[in-house]
């Protein structure tokens, strides 16, 4: 044996890998490009470079700029999604796992994935091949917050009247409006967004401490 390490997998295999590969690589590069340049400035060329690869591999990966965007936005998205569904399928009471959800506010501020959101919702605005994946993809943030509405009330909350649909409407459509007016620089002295959110935790626990009514007879 002369010592040469042989490429593992049938030809195939190795094909699927390097696919795959150059595929995270040019997604990788279009993030940090677009945390940089904004979607109105992203140049595909400049992703390219980015990721080492030819400005073909990303047509031929991807089709379009606009696909390649969403294609990052949706690989967040999903990401993310699994972190609330572990975080909303714990035991901790529903107030504490909203102040957890406060808690990611900031992070996913942080991480970049709420401007590209944002950027994506803008872009969408004035093409509607933009605003359908992009609505698809905030509809299973509100799919999911209806799913933990309906566990809630079977195990016995009372939502006062609101169905969990309407519920997850008013949970979620505030988060989207703060994270919009954060990135527009709006201070919390301005307008005290974070701390609004959390005082929804608040009542949440004040709701969940009540003693129950007693029946009259």
């Amino acid at each position: 044996m002369d010592g040469t390490i042989q490429p593992t997998g049938s030809r195939a295999e190795r094909r699927d890998r390097s696919t795959a590969e150059t595929r995270a690589s040019i997604l990788a590069a279009a993030r940090d490009c677009l945390l940089t340049d904004g979607y109105a400035s992203l140049s595909t060329r400049r992703v390219a470079d980015s990721a080492g690869v030819p400005l073909s591999q990303i047509h031929y990966h991807f089709g379009s700029k606009h696909q390649l965007v969403l294609a990052v936005l949706a690989e967040e998205n999903e990401r993310l999604l699994g972190r609330q569904r572990t975080m909303f399928d714990s035991p901790e009471p529903l107030w504490a796992r909203w102040e957890r959800a406060c808690d990611f506010l900031d992070a996913d501020v942080s991480s970049g994935y709420v401007r590209i959101l944002q950027e994506m919702i803008a872009a969408g605005w004035g093409d509607a091949a933009v605003a359908a994946p992009v609505r698809a993809l905030i509809g299973e943030w509100y799919r999911l917050l209806a799913e933990v509405a309906r566990r809630e009330v079977a195990n016995g909350l009372d939502l006062g009247g609101f169905t969990p649909d309407e519920v997850a409407a008013l949970m979620s459509t505030p988060f989207l409006g703060a994270e919009e007016l954060i990135l527009l620089g709006v201070t919390e002295a301005t307008l005290p967004m974070r701390s609004a959110l959390r005082k929804v935790g608040v009542i949440l626990r004040l709701i969940s401490e009540r003693p129950p009514i007693a029946e009259t007879t």
